[in-house]
């Protein structure tokens, strides 16, 4: 990034700024016009009419600012196809490339099924038909319910996620669960180094925009522009499995929804080893990837990529993750022995190849 120069030659935004003013000045100078319609020789008459002169200011008003608006996104469409403006976009297109492949990268760490369902044994029927047809279709991911067994499932989400949407305390699911909470450890820590690398390309190009487009043009917009995808910062990718209560009259509604989110997910895992009845074996004596036990290996490494031996001093924003060298799948253990630091473009091409 610190070697990215820009071309100012061909580029014509001093004479396209000059034609913004002169548009919008002419529109400003047309839309604040105010018709006062007032007759001098009956201006007693003419009192009742200063509502209806209000009203026209206020029209006149909103016209303005629509029309200034509209002129706004015309213009700007039309810079935005200008050559000056591609020769922005050619500038920082290697770097635009590479956000879009990390930000893929995130998108399918967000991807995870954990695999949990809710078993049909044929639900219960309520008094009322309408309940039947709307909630008793089945949804592996709900569990209607008694009452009973709603509130102790608010109580203990834990106990009652495990009993109801059959999950089984064996080495895969521990094995499934502690790669899920893994990938999103990365995928919380990935969106935030992506926000940073993008608006830190986008600082560094704004001054060569136009004045209008650097003052009334959002973050967002100008990155889809500059060819940027979107980065989805929600965390509406975490799992969710739903309790439910309808009562039998239908009158009461009430779900209950537990989302797997990084904390739930490692006090899941917790849950569950102790579930897991070979504690003395080196199974059940693994550590869990925790977020400290994450930047321990991190530092223990230097920050550095230990196949292609890229740091973050290297590239600032780089995303680090962490790989078990023998993956669990293949009997590898979650200890500082088993684990190194790669960077995301290193895991993603070695998890292709296993």
């Amino acid at each position: 990034m610190d070697g990215l120069k820009y071309i100012n030659k061909g580029r014509i935004h001093d004479d396209f700024d000059y034609c913004v003013y002169g548009f919008l000045k002419l529109i400003v100078n047309i839309g604040i016009k105010i018709k006062i319609r007032i007759n001098t020789d009956k201006i007693e008459k003419q009192f009742y009419m200063r509502g209806a002169i209000m009203t026209d200011f206020i029209i006149d008003l909103m016209v303005t600012i629509w029309l200034t608006i509209l002129i706004y996104l015309f213009l700007s469409e039309l810079y935005f196809r200008t050559r000056g403006f591609k020769a922005i976009k050619r500038e920082i297109e290697v770097y635009t490339k590479e956000c879009n492949e990390l930000n893929d990268h995130i998108e399918d760490m967000k991807s995870v099924d954990l695999g949990f369902r809710r078993s049909y044994n044929g639900e219960g029927k309520y008094s009322n038909p309408k309940i039947n047809q709307k909630h008793l279709k089945y949804n592996p991911k709900v569990c209607n319910c008694s009452d009973y067994i709603f509130k102790n499932a608010k109580n203990k989400p834990f106990e009652y996620v495990y009993k109801y949407f059959n999950v089984k305390a064996d080495e895969k699911t521990l094995n499934k669960l502690k790669n899920t909470l893994n990938d999103f450890l990365a995928v919380e820590e990935g969106k935030k180094l992506l926000e940073r690398q993008r608006d830190e390309i986008i600082k560094k190009i704004r001054k060569e925009l136009p004045y209008f487009i650097r003052r009334f043009t959002g973050i967002q917009r100008l990155s889809r522009k500059l060819g940027f995808k979107d980065i989805d910062l929600k965390d509406s990718y975490f799992p969710k499995l739903t309790f439910r209560y309808i009562s039998n009259a239908g009158h009461k509604n009430e779900p209950y929804d537990f989302i797997f989110d990084i904390k739930h997910l490692n006090e899941f895992i917790e849950f569950l080893s102790k579930k897991i009845k070979f504690k003395k074996s080196v199974a059940g004596q693994r550590a869990l990837m925790t977020p400290k036990l994450r930047e321990k290996i991190k530092e223990r490494d230097g920050y550095t990529c230990q196949i292609c031996g890229l740091s973050n001093k290297d590239e600032p924003n780089l995303l680090l993750e962490i790989d078990h060298i023998i993956p669990l799948s293949k009997g590898g253990m979650t200890t500082e022995g088993n684990l190194q630091t790669l960077c995301w473009r290193c895991n993603r091409s070695k998890g292709a190849k296993i």
